[in-house]
Protein backbone atom coordinates (compact mmCIF):
# COMPACT_ATOMS: atom_id res chain seq x y z
CA UNK A 1 0.00 0.00 0.00
CA UNK A 2 1.40 3.46 -0.99
CA UNK A 3 1.77 5.80 2.36
CA UNK A 4 -1.09 6.94 3.82
CA UNK A 5 -2.56 10.39 3.35
CA UNK A 6 -4.17 10.50 7.04
CA UNK A 7 -2.85 9.15 10.19
CA UNK A 8 -5.09 8.81 13.04
CA UNK A 9 -3.83 8.09 16.58
CA UNK A 10 -6.03 6.55 19.03
CA UNK A 11 -7.72 2.91 20.61
CA UNK A 12 -9.46 0.44 18.23
CA UNK A 13 -12.24 -1.70 20.19
CA UNK A 14 -14.30 -4.72 19.34
CA UNK A 15 -18.35 -3.09 20.28
CA UNK A 16 -20.72 -5.54 21.17
CA UNK A 17 -24.45 -4.34 19.81
CA UNK A 18 -27.67 -6.57 20.83
CA UNK A 19 -29.23 -5.07 17.98
CA UNK A 20 -32.82 -4.15 19.52
CA UNK A 21 -32.30 -5.55 22.32
CA UNK A 22 -30.76 -4.80 25.52
CA UNK A 23 -27.16 -5.45 26.67
CA UNK A 24 -28.40 -6.73 30.15
CA UNK A 25 -30.53 -9.13 28.48
CA UNK A 26 -28.90 -10.25 25.09
CA UNK A 27 -27.87 -13.53 23.97
CA UNK A 28 -25.94 -12.79 20.95
CA UNK A 29 -24.13 -9.78 19.72
CA UNK A 30 -23.42 -8.30 16.66
CA UNK A 31 -19.55 -7.14 16.34
CA UNK A 32 -18.22 -4.63 14.90
CA UNK A 33 -15.01 -2.34 15.50
CA UNK A 34 -14.62 1.01 16.32
CA UNK A 35 -12.41 3.86 17.95
CA UNK A 36 -13.37 7.48 18.28
CA UNK A 37 -10.43 8.54 16.04
CA UNK A 38 -9.81 5.48 14.48
CA UNK A 39 -13.33 5.75 12.61
CA UNK A 40 -12.42 9.23 11.32
CA UNK A 41 -9.40 7.89 9.09
CA UNK A 42 -12.13 4.14 8.49
CA UNK A 43 -14.63 6.68 7.14
CA UNK A 44 -12.02 8.70 4.71
CA UNK A 45 -10.67 5.39 3.45
CA UNK A 46 -14.00 3.70 2.98
CA UNK A 47 -15.99 5.99 1.66
CA UNK A 48 -14.29 8.84 0.67
CA UNK A 49 -11.11 6.69 -0.66
CA UNK A 50 -8.34 8.55 0.42
CA UNK A 51 -5.34 6.17 1.88
CA UNK A 52 -5.55 6.28 6.12
CA UNK A 53 -3.39 4.36 8.59
CA UNK A 54 -4.21 3.88 11.94
CA UNK A 55 -1.59 4.02 15.34
CA UNK A 56 -2.47 1.78 18.07
CA UNK A 57 -1.12 -0.84 20.14
CA UNK A 58 -3.65 -4.43 20.21
CA UNK A 59 -2.92 -7.80 22.11
CA UNK A 60 -1.19 -10.26 19.74
CA UNK A 61 -3.96 -12.37 20.92
CA UNK A 62 -7.62 -14.21 19.25
CA UNK A 63 -9.25 -11.10 19.87
CA UNK A 64 -6.77 -8.74 19.06
CA UNK A 65 -6.89 -10.12 15.78
CA UNK A 66 -10.42 -10.04 15.13
CA UNK A 67 -10.24 -6.67 15.64
CA UNK A 68 -6.99 -6.30 12.92
CA UNK A 69 -9.30 -8.18 10.31
CA UNK A 70 -12.16 -5.92 10.96
CA UNK A 71 -9.60 -2.96 10.56
CA UNK A 72 -8.60 -4.68 7.22
CA UNK A 73 -12.02 -5.01 5.91
CA UNK A 74 -12.64 -1.25 6.61
CA UNK A 75 -9.24 -0.61 4.28
CA UNK A 76 -7.03 1.18 6.94
CA UNK A 77 -3.17 -0.15 6.68
CA UNK A 78 -2.55 -1.80 9.62
CA UNK A 79 1.19 -1.75 9.63
CA UNK A 80 1.41 0.46 12.27
CA UNK A 81 -0.33 -1.61 14.96
CA UNK A 82 2.01 -2.18 17.95
CA UNK A 83 1.21 -5.68 18.75
CA UNK A 84 1.90 -6.47 22.40
CA UNK A 85 2.64 -9.65 24.09
CA UNK A 86 -0.29 -11.68 25.75
CA UNK A 87 0.03 -13.54 28.98
CA UNK A 88 -3.03 -15.37 28.43
CA UNK A 89 -5.60 -13.42 30.91
CA UNK A 90 -5.17 -10.24 29.94
CA UNK A 91 -3.17 -8.83 33.27
CA UNK A 92 -0.68 -7.35 31.79
CA UNK A 93 -2.37 -5.84 28.81
CA UNK A 94 -6.15 -6.62 27.59
CA UNK A 95 -7.94 -5.32 23.90
CA UNK A 96 -10.40 -2.76 24.62
CA UNK A 97 -14.39 -3.99 24.47
CA UNK A 98 -17.20 -1.93 24.02
CA UNK A 99 -20.81 -2.84 24.82
CA UNK A 100 -23.63 -0.29 23.16
CA UNK A 101 -27.48 -0.41 22.84
CA UNK A 102 -28.90 2.01 20.52
CA UNK A 103 -31.85 3.42 22.14
CA UNK A 104 -35.19 3.82 21.15
CA UNK A 105 -37.79 6.47 21.93
CA UNK A 106 -37.30 7.88 25.29
CA UNK A 107 -34.52 5.38 25.99
CA UNK A 108 -31.51 7.27 25.11
CA UNK A 109 -28.24 5.37 23.30
CA UNK A 110 -25.94 2.97 26.27
CA UNK A 111 -21.93 2.42 26.41
CA UNK A 112 -20.43 0.05 28.77
CA UNK A 113 -16.76 -0.05 27.74
CA UNK A 114 -14.20 -2.76 29.27
CA UNK A 115 -11.43 -0.88 28.29
CA UNK A 116 -8.89 -0.52 31.53
CA UNK A 117 -5.12 -1.81 31.33
CA UNK A 118 -5.59 -1.74 27.21
CA UNK A 119 -1.99 -2.39 25.72
CA UNK A 120 -2.95 1.07 23.61
CA UNK A 121 -3.01 2.66 27.33
CA UNK A 122 0.06 1.65 28.48
CA UNK A 123 1.71 3.50 24.88
CA UNK A 124 4.63 6.03 25.77
CA UNK A 125 6.46 8.55 24.24
CA UNK A 126 9.13 7.52 22.05
CA UNK A 127 7.17 4.26 21.64
CA UNK A 128 6.61 5.65 17.88
CA UNK A 129 9.06 6.96 15.59
CA UNK A 130 6.76 10.16 14.51
CA UNK A 131 9.62 11.40 12.69
CA UNK A 132 9.97 8.89 10.32
CA UNK A 133 6.20 8.59 9.87
CA UNK A 134 5.83 12.26 9.05
CA UNK A 135 8.36 12.86 7.09
CA UNK A 136 7.06 10.00 4.45
CA UNK A 137 4.66 12.78 3.76
CA UNK A 138 1.35 12.40 4.98
CA UNK A 139 -0.95 15.35 4.83
CA UNK A 140 -2.84 15.38 7.99
CA UNK A 141 -2.67 13.91 11.67
CA UNK A 142 -5.96 13.47 13.51
CA UNK A 143 -6.12 12.10 17.34
CA UNK A 144 -8.43 13.06 20.40
CA UNK A 145 -9.95 13.45 23.73
CA UNK A 146 -10.75 9.74 24.15
CA UNK A 147 -6.86 8.71 23.28
CA UNK A 148 -5.76 11.47 25.60
CA UNK A 149 -8.45 10.04 28.20
CA UNK A 150 -7.04 6.48 28.00
CA UNK A 151 -4.15 7.53 30.59
CA UNK A 152 -1.29 9.79 32.17
CA UNK A 153 1.13 8.42 29.15
CA UNK A 154 -1.32 8.56 26.11
CA UNK A 155 -1.53 12.63 26.74
CA UNK A 156 2.20 12.89 26.50
CA UNK A 157 2.07 10.36 23.24
CA UNK A 158 -0.90 13.05 21.72
CA UNK A 159 1.32 15.84 22.57
CA UNK A 160 4.75 14.29 21.34
CA UNK A 161 2.74 13.12 17.92
CA UNK A 162 1.03 16.34 17.39
CA UNK A 163 3.79 18.31 17.74
CA UNK A 164 6.10 16.28 15.63
CA UNK A 165 3.01 16.58 13.06
CA UNK A 166 3.35 20.37 12.89
CA UNK A 167 6.90 20.44 12.58
CA UNK A 168 6.98 18.15 9.74
CA UNK A 169 4.22 20.77 8.25
CA UNK A 170 1.36 17.72 8.43
CA UNK A 171 -2.17 19.09 9.45
CA UNK A 172 -3.50 18.00 12.30
CA UNK A 173 -6.92 17.88 14.05
CA UNK A 174 -8.14 16.62 17.44
CA UNK A 175 -11.58 15.89 19.04
CA UNK A 176 -12.01 16.36 22.05
CA UNK A 177 -15.07 14.17 22.75
CA UNK A 178 -15.74 14.13 26.32
CA UNK A 179 -16.43 10.68 28.38
CA UNK A 180 -16.87 11.14 31.66
CA UNK A 181 -15.98 7.90 32.55
CA UNK A 182 -12.57 8.15 31.45
CA UNK A 183 -11.89 10.95 33.68
CA UNK A 184 -13.81 10.17 36.70
CA UNK A 185 -10.43 8.76 38.95
CA UNK A 186 -8.17 10.81 36.86
CA UNK A 187 -9.15 14.60 38.11
CA UNK A 188 -12.85 14.73 36.28
CA UNK A 189 -13.97 17.26 33.80
CA UNK A 190 -11.14 20.04 34.67
CA UNK A 191 -8.43 18.36 34.07
CA UNK A 192 -10.23 16.81 31.04
CA UNK A 193 -10.09 20.24 30.12
CA UNK A 194 -6.52 21.19 30.70
CA UNK A 195 -5.64 18.36 29.15
CA UNK A 196 -7.81 19.53 25.62
CA UNK A 197 -6.58 23.16 25.87
CA UNK A 198 -3.08 21.39 25.89
CA UNK A 199 -3.72 19.30 23.13
CA UNK A 200 -5.68 21.60 20.85
CA UNK A 201 -3.04 23.93 20.96
CA UNK A 202 -1.35 21.99 18.55
CA UNK A 203 -4.17 21.55 16.04
CA UNK A 204 -4.77 23.53 12.57
CA UNK A 205 -8.57 21.64 12.96
CA UNK A 206 -10.58 21.31 16.07
CA UNK A 207 -13.64 19.13 15.70
CA UNK A 208 -16.25 19.28 18.36
CA UNK A 209 -15.19 22.34 18.88
CA UNK A 210 -17.90 23.54 21.43
CA UNK A 211 -16.75 20.88 23.94
CA UNK A 212 -14.31 23.77 24.80
CA UNK A 213 -17.11 25.88 25.79
CA UNK A 214 -17.39 26.90 29.41
CA UNK A 215 -14.93 26.34 32.55
CA UNK A 216 -15.50 22.67 31.51
CA UNK A 217 -16.82 19.85 29.75
CA UNK A 218 -20.69 19.58 30.04
CA UNK A 219 -20.38 23.16 32.47
CA UNK A 220 -22.86 25.23 30.07
CA UNK A 221 -25.56 24.08 27.15
CA UNK A 222 -25.14 25.87 24.32
CA UNK A 223 -28.61 26.86 22.67
CA UNK A 224 -28.64 27.29 18.52
CA UNK A 225 -28.34 31.23 18.90
CA UNK A 226 -25.59 31.04 21.00
CA UNK A 227 -22.93 28.92 19.19
CA UNK A 228 -21.53 32.04 17.25
CA UNK A 229 -20.61 33.76 20.48
CA UNK A 230 -19.31 30.14 21.99
CA UNK A 231 -16.97 29.51 18.98
CA UNK A 232 -15.65 33.22 19.10
CA UNK A 233 -15.13 32.21 22.74
CA UNK A 234 -12.88 28.76 21.88
CA UNK A 235 -10.95 30.76 19.33
CA UNK A 236 -9.70 32.92 21.74
CA UNK A 237 -8.63 30.06 23.56
CA UNK A 238 -6.89 28.80 20.26
CA UNK A 239 -5.34 31.73 18.35
CA UNK A 240 -3.31 29.36 16.13
CA UNK A 241 -6.31 27.40 15.01
CA UNK A 242 -7.64 27.89 11.43
CA UNK A 243 -10.74 25.98 11.79
CA UNK A 244 -12.97 25.36 14.53
CA UNK A 245 -16.04 22.91 13.33
CA UNK A 246 -19.10 21.68 15.46
CA UNK A 247 -21.93 19.29 14.89
CA UNK A 248 -25.53 20.31 16.51
CA UNK A 249 -27.79 18.02 17.49
CA UNK A 250 -31.15 17.95 19.27
CA UNK A 251 -32.68 15.08 20.40
CA UNK A 252 -36.40 15.03 21.04
CA UNK A 253 -35.67 10.93 20.75
CA UNK A 254 -33.65 8.39 20.47
CA UNK A 255 -35.28 8.02 16.96
CA UNK A 256 -35.70 10.98 15.35
CA UNK A 257 -32.71 14.17 15.93
CA UNK A 258 -32.28 17.57 14.64
CA UNK A 259 -29.14 17.51 12.94
CA UNK A 260 -26.93 20.36 11.97
CA UNK A 261 -22.86 21.74 12.16
CA UNK A 262 -21.14 25.61 12.18
CA UNK A 263 -17.58 26.46 12.02
CA UNK A 264 -15.28 29.10 12.61
CA UNK A 265 -12.07 30.02 11.14
CA UNK A 266 -10.31 33.51 11.58
CA UNK A 267 -10.57 34.63 7.39
CA UNK A 268 -14.76 33.66 7.74
CA UNK A 269 -15.58 34.23 11.09
CA UNK A 270 -18.80 32.14 11.97
CA UNK A 271 -20.31 29.74 9.24
CA UNK A 272 -23.73 27.91 9.65
CA UNK A 273 -23.61 24.50 8.23
CA UNK A 274 -26.40 22.48 6.81
CA UNK A 275 -29.51 21.85 8.83
CA UNK A 276 -31.58 18.68 8.78
CA UNK A 277 -34.41 19.11 11.02
CA UNK A 278 -36.77 15.48 12.04
CA UNK A 279 -33.53 13.15 10.77
CA UNK A 280 -34.78 9.58 11.58
CA UNK A 281 -31.89 7.77 13.32
CA UNK A 282 -30.75 3.94 13.76
CA UNK A 283 -27.84 4.22 15.03
CA UNK A 284 -25.79 7.57 16.33
CA UNK A 285 -23.02 6.08 17.61
CA UNK A 286 -20.21 7.51 15.39
CA UNK A 287 -22.08 10.11 13.61
CA UNK A 288 -19.63 12.51 15.11
CA UNK A 289 -16.42 10.76 13.70
CA UNK A 290 -18.30 10.37 10.27
CA UNK A 291 -19.07 14.45 10.56
CA UNK A 292 -15.28 14.87 11.30
CA UNK A 293 -14.40 12.55 8.33
CA UNK A 294 -16.43 14.41 5.57
CA UNK A 295 -14.96 17.63 7.16
CA UNK A 296 -11.45 16.67 6.64
CA UNK A 297 -12.15 15.73 2.94
CA UNK A 298 -13.70 18.78 2.23
CA UNK A 299 -11.40 20.97 3.37
CA UNK A 300 -8.26 18.62 1.78
CA UNK A 301 -10.18 18.32 -1.91
CA UNK A 302 -11.57 21.80 -2.36
CA UNK A 303 -9.86 24.97 -3.11
CA UNK A 304 -12.62 27.08 -4.58
CA UNK A 305 -11.61 30.23 -6.48
CA UNK A 306 -13.44 33.70 -5.47
CA UNK A 307 -16.53 33.28 -7.54
CA UNK A 308 -17.75 30.48 -5.06
CA UNK A 309 -18.03 32.67 -2.52
CA UNK A 310 -21.46 32.60 -2.72
CA UNK A 311 -22.32 28.96 -3.16
CA UNK A 312 -25.86 28.97 -2.97
CA UNK A 313 -27.62 27.06 -5.92
CA UNK A 314 -30.66 28.79 -7.56
CA UNK A 315 -33.74 25.65 -6.72
CA UNK A 316 -35.61 24.52 -3.94
CA UNK A 317 -33.76 22.22 -1.81
CA UNK A 318 -35.19 18.69 -2.04
CA UNK A 319 -36.68 17.67 1.43
CA UNK A 320 -34.74 18.72 4.59
CA UNK A 321 -31.33 19.14 3.39
CA UNK A 322 -29.86 22.97 3.56
CA UNK A 323 -26.58 23.36 2.47
CA UNK A 324 -26.47 27.22 2.39
CA UNK A 325 -28.08 28.66 5.50
CA UNK A 326 -28.44 32.39 6.78
CA UNK A 327 -26.00 32.72 10.00
CA UNK A 328 -27.22 32.26 13.50
CA UNK A 329 -30.08 30.23 12.13
CA UNK A 330 -31.91 28.09 14.95
CA UNK A 331 -32.01 24.51 14.73
CA UNK A 332 -35.67 23.27 13.43
CA UNK A 333 -35.78 25.86 10.64
CA UNK A 334 -37.48 24.39 7.37
CA UNK A 335 -34.62 24.13 4.87
CA UNK A 336 -37.10 23.97 2.14
CA UNK A 337 -36.89 27.57 1.47
CA UNK A 338 -32.82 27.35 0.76
CA UNK A 339 -30.84 26.03 -1.61
CA UNK A 340 -28.57 22.59 -2.04
CA UNK A 341 -25.01 23.53 -2.34
CA UNK A 342 -23.31 24.12 -5.83
CA UNK A 343 -20.37 22.47 -5.25
CA UNK A 344 -17.68 22.96 -6.77
CA UNK A 345 -15.48 20.28 -8.63
CA UNK A 346 -12.85 18.19 -6.14
CA UNK A 347 -9.32 19.08 -6.42
CA UNK A 348 -7.27 16.29 -6.73
CA UNK A 349 -5.16 15.33 -3.19
CA UNK A 350 -2.48 17.76 -4.75
CA UNK A 351 -3.71 20.90 -3.67
CA UNK A 352 -2.76 23.14 -0.66
CA UNK A 353 -3.43 22.26 3.20
CA UNK A 354 -5.67 24.47 5.20
CA UNK A 355 -2.75 25.82 6.62
CA UNK A 356 -1.63 26.99 3.56
CA UNK A 357 -4.82 28.07 1.60
CA UNK A 358 -6.91 30.61 2.43
CA UNK A 359 -10.01 29.08 4.21
CA UNK A 360 -13.04 30.67 2.26
CA UNK A 361 -16.68 30.85 3.03
CA UNK A 362 -17.22 28.92 0.35
CA UNK A 363 -14.74 26.34 1.28
CA UNK A 364 -15.87 25.54 4.41
CA UNK A 365 -19.81 25.32 3.44
CA UNK A 366 -18.35 22.49 1.20
CA UNK A 367 -16.24 21.12 4.07
CA UNK A 368 -19.51 21.37 6.45
CA UNK A 369 -21.72 20.15 3.95
CA UNK A 370 -19.55 17.09 3.59
CA UNK A 371 -19.22 16.66 7.18
CA UNK A 372 -22.66 16.84 7.72
CA UNK A 373 -24.37 14.80 4.89
CA UNK A 374 -21.61 12.06 6.20
CA UNK A 375 -22.68 11.97 9.61
CA UNK A 376 -26.11 11.71 8.90
CA UNK A 377 -25.76 8.88 6.46
CA UNK A 378 -23.67 7.15 9.39
CA UNK A 379 -27.07 7.23 11.71
CA UNK A 380 -28.87 5.29 9.36
CA UNK A 381 -26.78 1.90 9.59
CA UNK A 382 -25.61 -0.28 12.61
CA UNK A 383 -22.06 0.47 14.10
CA UNK A 384 -19.60 2.91 14.47
CA UNK A 385 -18.44 3.10 11.71
CA UNK A 386 -19.81 4.33 7.66
CA UNK A 387 -21.49 2.70 5.08
CA UNK A 388 -22.38 5.12 2.93
CA UNK A 389 -20.54 6.03 -0.50
CA UNK A 390 -19.22 9.12 -1.92
CA UNK A 391 -22.20 8.73 -4.25
CA UNK A 392 -24.79 8.43 -1.61
CA UNK A 393 -22.80 11.69 0.32
CA UNK A 394 -22.93 13.79 -3.01
CA UNK A 395 -26.50 13.30 -3.49
CA UNK A 396 -27.45 14.27 0.11
CA UNK A 397 -25.62 17.46 -0.56
CA UNK A 398 -26.91 18.20 -3.52
CA UNK A 399 -30.62 17.52 -2.39
CA UNK A 400 -31.32 14.09 -2.65
CA UNK A 401 -34.01 12.57 -0.57
CA UNK A 402 -35.22 8.98 0.69
CA UNK A 403 -36.67 7.89 -3.06
CA UNK A 404 -35.84 4.02 -3.97
CA UNK A 405 -33.26 4.06 -6.77
CA UNK A 406 -33.83 1.58 -9.18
Amino acid sequence: MSSPEVIALGEVMLRFDPGEGRVRTARTFQVWEGGGEYNVVRGLRRCFGLRTAVVTALVDNAVGRLAEDLILQGGVDTSLIRWVPGDGIGRTARNGLNFVERGFGIRGALGVSDRANTAVSQLRKGDVDWHALFAAGPRWFHTGGIFAGLSDTTVDVADEAMAAARRHGVTVSYDPNYRPSLWTDRGGAERAREVDLRLARHADVVVGALGLAGPYPGAVHVRADQVPEALAEVADLLPEAKVLATTLRGVPSAGVNDWSSAAWSPATGFVAGPDMPGLHVLDRIGSGDAFAAGLVYGLLTSAPGPEDESTAGSGPADGRWSAKAPRHRPLGRPASQHAPLRRPAAEPLTGAEPTGAPVTTARLERALAYGTAHGALAMTTPGDVSMASLAEVEALVAGGSAAVRR
